[in-house]
C-alpha cells in the first residue's frame, strides 16, 4: 500500500466525485478535486480544487500535471464522464466522438499524465459502467456511452498489466444506477450509497486482483 495518503478526483464538483470526495476527506485523507468548474460544496471539502480543467485537452492535462507536480498521489479516481443517447435510424457521431474523448480517452490521458507521481501500491479507479460490458447488453442503444466505456475497460486492462511491475493496480468500477442529474435524479441508489460501496471496491483493489471490473456492491462483472 503507498503510505500517500493523496487522492485525486476528476469530475469532483457533483454527484459521485464529490460525494468520493466527502467520504475520503472524512477519513482524512487529502483529497484534490479536478473539475471545469468547481462548486461551494467541493471547496468544503478538498484540500486543494484544480478548476478549468479540460481532461480531453493537451492543456487541460498539462494544467492538471502543473498543479500536482509536487504531489505522491496513493489513488486516481477516473471519475469525470457523460452520458448521451442515441436510437438506430438517427445515429449522431458527433455525439458519440464525445462520449469517447471524455468517457475512455480523457482517463487514459490522466493516467498516463500522472502515473509519474505514483508509487508501488498506488491505485487507480477507473468509474466505468455495466453498459460498457458487451456479454450483458441485452436492451441495445446508447451506442455512444456503451463503446466508450466499453473502451475504457479495455483501456483499464491493459493500463493493469502494464502498471503491475511497477506495484500500481487498477480497477474499472460500476456505481450503480446512482441518482444523479446524469439520469434526471432517476437512479436506484443515492451518490452517498455508490460512494460508499466504490471506496470499498477500492479498499479490496491489490496486485492480485488488478485488472477487474466490479459492480459497486462488489459483484465481479462480465466483459
Amino acid at each position: 500500500m503507498s503510505d500517500s495518503n493523496v487522492v485525486v478526483i476528476t469530475g469532483a464538483n457533483r454527484g459521485i466525485g464529490l460525494e468520493l470526495a466527502r467520504l475520503y476527506a472524512a477519513r482524512g485523507y487529502e483529497v484534490i478535486g479536478v473539475c471545469r468548474q468547481s462548486s461551494e460544496e467541493l471547496a468544503a471539502v478538498a484540500a486543494q480544487v484544480i478548476e478549468g480543467v479540460d481532461v480531453t485537452t493537451e492543456a487541460g492535462i498539462e494544467k492538471l500535471r502543473y498543479g500536482l507536480s509536487d504531489k505522491r498521489i496513493g489513488l486516481l479516481i477516473n471519475n469525470a464522464g457523460l452520458l448521451q443517447d442515441e436510437q438506430l435510424g438517427s445515429i449522431d457521431f458527433d455525439s458519440i466522438r464525445t462520449q469517447m474523448e471524455i468517457n475512455a480517452y480523457a482517463p487514459l490521458r490522466v493516467a498516463e499524465a500522472l502515473v509519474p507521481l505514483m508509487e508501488y501500491g498506488s491505485k487507480i479507479a477507473n468509474i466505468t459502467s455495466r453498459m460498457g460490458s458487451i456479454a450483458d447488453n441485452d436492451s441495445g442503444g446508447r451506442y455512444g456511452y456503451r463503446a466508450s466505456k466499453a473502451a475504457l475497460n479495455a483501456f483499464g486492462k491493459s493500463l493493469a498489466t502494464d502498471l503491475k511491475p511497477e506495484g500500481i493496480a487498477v480497477a474499472q468500477l460500476h456505481p450503480g444506477y446512482v441518482q444523479t442529474r446524469m439520469v434526471n435524479f432517476g437512479g436506484l441508489i443515492s451518490p452517498q450509497e455508490a460512494a460508499q460501496g466504490l471506496a470499498e471496491r477500492i479498499a479490496e483493489l491489490n496486485l492480485d486482483n488488478t485488472g477487474s471490473f466490479w459492480h459497486s456492491n462488489g459483484e465481479e462483472l462480465p466483459w
